[in-house]
């Protein structure tokens, strides 16, 4: 029962309020009455003066509020184990996996430099000098702070069946904007003049899925042309296809502000984003929102108008009402949006700088580190010690179940439960893993997945295989179970195979991490095109494919794993350099504790406009 002075402490009473009232009140008043005179008889310490110390104990142990422990927590962490972080015994393998890392880096970079030009350098000198708008890069530095910002999934929608579509023709990412943590989903009109294909859907479907998975705010900047007609069979019927609209209501009624700037032309579908948002900002000139363009209109009535006259800035500020503020410029729409986004009463992390050690153990060696092949994989711990703080990890079950890592860690000040693999997955490895992630999940700590799972299981040859074989993939299903269910957040890095079952174990993408992201070296697939040589024939498991047939599902195989085609298709968030993690990881833990500060409204139905 908690006492008048903790209920005060916790607000819950006024200073000069009663003490509440209590059954069998005098009764216990005189208990403590008679345990008061036997101490005083004993020569014990007066009841009031053990009370005191009995309510500095609760103090200390009460929620943050009350007092914070986080100071002891950091100095605890200087006391985690030191790992040994060499690589002089591993250099043959160290150096061969530098080369490869060198060299799909190198293509990394020029895919980078491909995307970060758009449509073109012509389609952007139509769109600025032309249109007289900004490029979407340029845009995005008058909206965000003037920090670093994560940008998600940039190789989305290059060497696609329908062509290439860089960047999936949006941006999408996370970055600061007065001192708190946004997702925006910005248009890029310069690619195929802002039109919709099926790979920009998803991306603004996943853009929205972390939103809403971490509770961030959302920013759109709309420039777009509504959806590209040739495919709508790929963007309109299906279940996910009106999902961006749906989800903007969903999210809405979760608390989850979100506005719009309209920095061009809204078509068709295009028109319903700034609508559906809480708050929309429209430039004059260059902003118009209409579900037909003039085209359409002149086809169907014969008659010309403007875009302007038909839903130009001025039209939805003053008489539609779809539009909250008119803005004479982009960048004075940039300013307006800011302010709106201080009104939100979304409370910024605090300005504390954590403080933290640095690993012992530079990061440009992870590129050694990076898997060329399954082969060529090195202790998972000397990866660990170039990403933890001051190198320390504190191992958890070091000794049982070798081949899976698990332990517990700080990356920039942050505590993150580590599951790394380090071999096969084997039974024990499993059982050590569901009880680790069921400890992290009861403790609310974030889990960092290190992905490189193995790319085939030997088959087994004899009744006693066949029982261990078993025996392991129970005690998979329990892992498997247990990363499902935990309501921790979870992060997965690949650093070298996604292969087969045991990449949903480790929190693959249909598990549903909060940030998935590869390393240039990754492979994705459900074998690995190097581990087999025969093609199984339909009806008959002994007879020998044919050769051409075999080196023709090879190369298709060894095109589709590569880390470049699954960013392309979203099949996770972004290629990350190996050197770069840290600093990935450590942003993702700040976005996902950023919910911590938040004020939550009662209300659970969305803002419905005009």
């Amino acid at each position: 029962m908690w006492n008048t002075v903790a209920l005060r402490s916790l607000g819950r009473l006024s200073p000069n309020a009663a003490s509440p009232p209590l059954p069998r009140l005098q009764t216990l008043k005189n208990r403590v009455l008679e345990r008061k005179a036997r101490d005083l008889h004993r020569g014990k310490q007066p009841a009031h003066i053990l009370q005191d110390q009995g309510w500095k104990r609760t103090r200390d142990r009460l929620p943050c509020r009350l007092g914070s422990n986080k100071a002891k927590y950091r100095q605890c962490a200087k006391t985690y184990p030191v790992l040994d972080g060499r690589t002089s015994v591993y250099r043959h393998m160290f150096e061969e996996n530098l080369r490869n890392s060198e060299a799909v880096i190198k293509r990394y970079s020029e895919l980078l430099e491909t995307v970060s030009k758009g449509g073109g350098e012509n389609a952007i000198l139509r769109h600025t000098q032309r249109n007289k708008k900004l490029f979407v890069r340029e845009r995005l530095k008058l909206l965000l702070d003037d920090e670093s910002f994560l940008e998600l999934s940039p190789l989305a929608g290059l060497n696609m069946p329908y062509g290439d579509v860089p960047a999936a023709g949006c941006l999408t990412g996370i970055g600061k904007i007065c001192g708190v943590w946004c997702v925006f989903t910005a248009n890029d009109a310069t690619v195929k003049g802002g039109t919709i294909y099926p790979i920009g859907v998803k991306k603004q479907l996943r853009a929205q899925e972390i939103a809403m998975q971490n509770r961030l705010l959302s920013v759109y900047l709309v420039d777009s042309g509504g959806a590209f007609l040739p495919l709508q069979s790929e963007l309109f019927p299906d279940k996910s296809h009106g999902g961006v609209f749906y989800n903007e209501a969903i999210m809405s009624a979760m608390g989850i502000p979100q506005v719009a700037v309209v920095c061009g032309s809204c078509v068709a579908g295009g028109a319903y984003v700034p609508t559906m948002a809480e708050e929309a900002v429209i430039v004059d000139k260059i902003g118009t929102l209409f579900l037909a363009g003039p085209p359409l209109v002149k086809a169907a009535t014969g008659e010309y108008v403007s875009p302007d006259d038909l839903g130009g800035a001025k039209l939805h500020s003053e008489v539609s009402g779809c539009s909250d503020h008119f803005a004479s410029s982009e960048k004075e729409a940039y300013e307006c949006i800011r302010n709106v986004i201080s009104t939100l009463n979304y409370n910024p992390l605090p300005e504390e700088v954590i403080e933290h050690d640095s690993p012992l153990y530079s990061s440009d060696e992870l590129l050694g580190l990076a898997p060329q092949d399954y082969r060529c994989t090195l202790p998972v711990k000397l990866i660990l010690s170039r990403l933890m703080d001051g190198s320390r990890f504190q191992e958890f079950k070091a000794n049982y179940g070798t081949t899976l890592v698990t332990g517990f860690g700080h990356v920039e000040g942050h505590l993150v439960g580590i599951v790394a693999n380090n071999g096969e997955l084997s039974h024990d490895a499993s059982l050590k893993g569901s009880h680790f992630v069921q400890l992290c999940s009861q403790r609310s700590i974030p889990i960092l997945f290190l992905q490189n799972t193995a790319p085939h299981t030997a088959e087994p040859a004899s009744f006693s295989q066949a029982e261990a074989h078993s025996n392991r993939l129970k005690a998979q299903a329990s892992m498997m179970a247990a990363v499902a269910c935990a309501a921790a957040p979870k992060i997965t890095i690949v650093i070298g195979g996604c292969y087969g079952s045991e990449s949903y174990i480790m929190c693959g993408r249909s598990f549903s991490p909060n940030f998935l992201f590869l390393w240039p070296n990754a492979r994705v697939a459900l074998v690995d095109s190097r581990h087999f040589s025969t093609v199984p024939q339909a009806g008959d498991n002994d007879c020998t494919g044919d050769e051409s047939e075999l080196k023709h599902l090879k190369e298709k195989l060894e095109g589709e794993s590569s880390a470049f085609y699954s960013s392309a298709r979203l099949w996770d968030d972004g290629v990350i350099l190996p050197q770069n993690t840290r600093k990935v990881i450590a942003q993702c833990l700040e976005i996902i504790e950023q919910q911590k500060y938040q004020v939550l409204s009662p209300c659970q139905y969305p803002v419905i406009r005009m």
